[in-house]
């Protein structure tokens, strides 16, 4: 049994621990407090973009009446041969098992598109490191017939995360589409963590290009957390004082989608042909923005959670330390009196 000085040292060890836990558990809840917050502060913006899009279908002939051929290139549709996948991880650690569990949709993601030629595009650094041990990384660009099938790093992004601006979902999605429209890739998908609240997110890779129907989000894949995780991220809130309940924007949602639905005949500046077609790119970099905000909070989540989870379990074993600490003093005081006895006795 150890003694008691060394026990000591150790519960002045976890404590010290402990208080570092606890705020690093406070300061992501304030963090995710201001992600939700930007998150809900773009979804006007995105709501109305696609409803301008959703009214400018209805005006625009989208399939050439001629060829019967769709006029837009983003529209395209072709066999599925060369894939892109953009992957949104965390750029740093202690989030539990959120980047991990990222990598393990990623890879069946891989698995159910074995045989085709898949680009990785990671964001993130957790997903940069976990691709580059695995695959060869190479610049995005070449013929895609001359290919053979496999699986490359074709562009990373490190850093964006911490101060996220719309400039880089624009960015992304510009590369995406140029690729696209070049014929580089066939399909191109976007695998993040969709955060609605601290117990509704789940895993999703959702497809980019080509675009089936403007408003409509395509699904390839779906995972939900486990219901101990939920309970586990519950508590958490619970303790940092952070919401539960997912933000309600319904009504604001069906006002704006009235304007897409509208039969009134809006009068645009330029040809409604012009303007879809240069509203369609924005509509991806919307797609791809709200994917990085939700994975940002959901980051911050996984963190709050991590951090309560280990607050807690270093107050469980200060509890235990101190209890093993008093058995020794009592077995030294013990000791003591029956060597004084003993002593006595002799005498």
């Amino acid at each position: 049994m150890a003694n008691v000085l060394d026990i000591r040292r150790r519960i002045r060890s976890v404590k010290n621990t402990r208080q570092i836990t606890k705020a690093m558990k406070m300061v992501s809840a304030a963090k995710l407090r201001r992600a939700q917050e930007r998150a809900l502060a773009g979804r006007p913006y995105a709501q109305m973009l696609t409803n301008v899009l959703q009214s400018l279908v209805r005006r625009v002939q989208v399939i050439s009446p001629e060829t019967g051929e769709v006029r837009h290139p983003l529209l395209a549709r072709r066999e599925e041969k060369n894939i892109l996948l953009l992957v949104v991880s965390g750029d740093k650690g202690l989030a539990g098992a959120f980047s991990a569990n990222i990598m393990k949709a990623a890879g069946k993601f891989l698995a159910a598109k074995q045989g085709n030629n898949i680009d990785i595009e990671a964001v993130g650094r957790k997903g940069r490191d976990y691709f580059r041990r695995r695959y060869k990384n190479v610049s995005a660009g070449g013929s895609a017939s001359s290919r053979v099938a496999a699986i490359q790093i074709t562009g990373e992004q490190v850093g964006i995360l911490n101060r996220i601006e719309f400039t880089h979902a624009g960015k992304l999605a510009q590369k995406v589409a140029e690729r696209y429209v070049r014929g580089e890739i066939d399909s191109a998908y976007l695998l993040f963590n969709e955060f609605k609240s601290v117990i509704s997110q789940r895993l999703v890779a959702e497809q980019l290009l080509p675009i089936q129907e403007i408003g409509e989000r395509t699904m390839e894949q779906l995972e939900a957390p486990t219901l101990e995780e939920k309970k586990h991220a519950a508590e958490a809130a619970m303790h940092a004082g952070v919401t539960l309940r997912e933000a309600d924007t319904s009504a604001a949602d069906a006002e704006a989608k009235r304007f897409g639905t509208s039969q009134v005949d809006y009068i645009y500046e330029q040809p409604p042909e012009r303007l879809f077609a240069d509203l369609l790119p924005k509509y991806i970099a919307i797609q791809i923005w709200r994917g990085l905000l939700e994975s940002v909070a959901a980051e911050h989540a996984a963190r709050m959670t991590a951090m309560d989870s280990a607050t807690n379990n270093a107050s469980d074993m200060i509890d235990a330390l101190t209890l093993a600490m008093n058995r020794a003093r009592q077995a030294k005081i013990t000791k003591e009196i029956i060597e004084i006895v003993s002593g006595a006795a002799a005498l």
